[in-house]
């Protein structure tokens, strides 16, 4: 039977699981081990959970030095914004010593950042910096957006061979859903279709899904059939199944909480542009946050994000374009 887990306790658990399943992961970070009553002290004891300075450089050096000497390090990062200040280990350290060592030595260690805290963290911790990492080779971006994918995604970026970045979405933390029992994969570079439908598909990461998901919910009141595809991971991207998904339907809106011109649904447009055109019935929309930072002011947030209505109103405006051109 699925067991019912909020999205944090769903990477917890999987942690801990994979902690107990090779002695080689450890897991450390600025917030970490602070008493000997932390759950993860308890259970696997300060060799293996640790608490770092106050330097993510320090924290990514040494895992990308762990991981070369046998490790599987967990990098609790917990904002994403913080990597920003060790790009170096991030995007030119981690992801090609593999290559540049003629495969010789393995990088395999996560960095686990929460993103996208759209509930007045403004400017400096409500952001999606996924743009900049899926398109380093060698690197490997996850982006779950439910319990079972939390739980499913972890475990594979812990047993994966190449560093990954894990982002799990602070909006979510607290949304609880189904986990399958046992030792449940996802793996990466392999979508899903979290709705099937037949008039349009929507394309969203994350948060967005959750949205999307709502939006297709009030189209369906309208007789619109959504179909909704969440890639999980945009490095490696599914490109196959969102193609798939648009060959069905002919239609394509693409929901990113990252502004316009910094976000992965730029890059699926363009792959879709490419693989995808011959089926399309109507111009691809997006949906987006504004080229601008987040501001504080809840109901300006609001204006700068995507939402619902926002969705609900791209769909339909493909729908009416298809109908004019018929």
């Amino acid at each position: 039977m699925p067991r019912e887990m909020m999205f944090a306790e769903a990477i917890a658990v999987a942690i801990t699981e994979e902690m107990q399943r090779d002695s080689n992961v450890v897991f450390y970070g600025q917030n970490m081990a602070m008493t000997d009553r932390d759950p993860f002290v308890r259970k696997f004891g300060k060799d293996r959970v640790r608490i770092t300075p106050i330097s993510e450089t320090a924290e990514l050096g040494i895992a990308v030095g762990a991981a070369m000497q046998g490790l599987r390090p967990v990098v609790e990062l917990y904002m994403a914004e913080f990597m920003l200040v060790a790009f170096d280990e991030v995007i030119n350290e981690a992801p090609r010593l593999r290559y540049m060592s003629g495969g010789q030595v393995k990088v395999p260690c996560v960095f686990k950042a929460g993103f996208g805290f759209a509930a007045g963290w403004a400017g400096q911790h409500s952001n999606c910096t996924y743009h900049t990492m899926m398109g380093i080779p060698g690197l490997r971006v996850a982006l779950p957006s439910c319990s079972a994918d939390a739980y499913g995604l972890i475990k594979s970026a812990i047993r994966d061979d190449n560093p990954v970045v894990y982002l799990h979405h602070y909006m979510l933390m607290l949304d609880k859903s189904p986990v399958p029992d046992g030792d449940y994969l996802v793996p990466f570079g392999v979508a899903d279709v979290k709705r099937p439908g037949t008039d349009v598909t929507i394309v969203a990461t994350a948060w967005m899904v959750k949205k999307s998901l709502a939006a297709a919910e009030m189209l369906a009141k309208d007789g619109i059939s959504a179909e909704v595809v969440d890639p999980r991971t945009v490095a490696p991207l599914d490109v196959d199944t969102i193609v798939k998904s648009v060959k069905k339907t002919g239609r394509l809106v693409l929901v990113d909480q990252a502004p316009r011109h910094a976000s992965a649904a730029v890059v699926i447009a363009g792959e879709v542009a490419e693989h995808g055109f011959k089926y399309l019935k109507a111009p691809v929309k997006m949906v987006t946050a504004l080229d601008t930072s987040v501001p504080y002011s809840e109901t300006m947030e609001r204006y700068v994000l995507p939402s619902e209505e926002k969705i609900v109103a791209a769909v339909k405006s493909v729908m009416a374009m298809q109908a004019a051109t018929v």
